[in-house]
């Protein structure tokens, strides 16, 4: 006897049905990841210094916690990743940031929101919840990028 209706064997619900409650449960967390992380951001951009003149915010790249073999780093080995590292998250520009034409005639090296490269140890480095941020000046941006996974992370 035959049925129009694909079942899996332990279950008597079709998997179309399931797999649509499967996608409905993953949007649903998914729009509580996203939520719980603007509410983070809020509270936490509320704290966060202003930068003054030529200097910019930005907040070091952490890395994965875990590597691509499973193991999981320690938190003193993420800090000292995060204090090595040469990639940034531009959080804020001052606002004389790159306002002089003769040192910048081309204009801004990067802006708010952007990826950037600095030396290892660039900049003033202050811990606040949830981690490290730094302020760098204007000039020790050294290029932008997309995606901080594609920089090779040493520590």
């Amino acid at each position: 006897m035959t049925t129009n209706k694909i079942q899996e064997t332990n279950s008597n619900e079709p998997i179309p049905a399931r797999v649509h409650a499967l996608e409905n449960k993953l949007n649903e967390e998914k729009a509580k990841e996203e939520k719980s992380f603007e509410d983070l951001k809020q509270s936490v951009s509320g704290k966060l210094p202003i930068p003054t003149g030529w200097r910019l915010l930005v907040l070091p790249f952490r890395g994965v916690s875990k590597t691509k073999g499973g193991l999981y780093l320690s938190d003193s080995t993420l800090e000292r990743q995060q204090v090595a590292t040469v990639c940034s998250y531009v959080l804020a520009v001052g606002s004389l940031a790159y306002k002089d034409e003769e040192k910048f005639p081309t204009g801004a090296w990067c802006k708010k929101g952007e990826w950037i490269l600095h030396a290892r140890y660039a900049g003033s480095r202050f811990h606040i919840e949830g981690g490290e941020v730094r302020i760098l000046n204007d000039d020790e941006v050294l290029a932008t990028i997309k995606d901080p996974d594609d920089i090779l992370h040493l520590f």
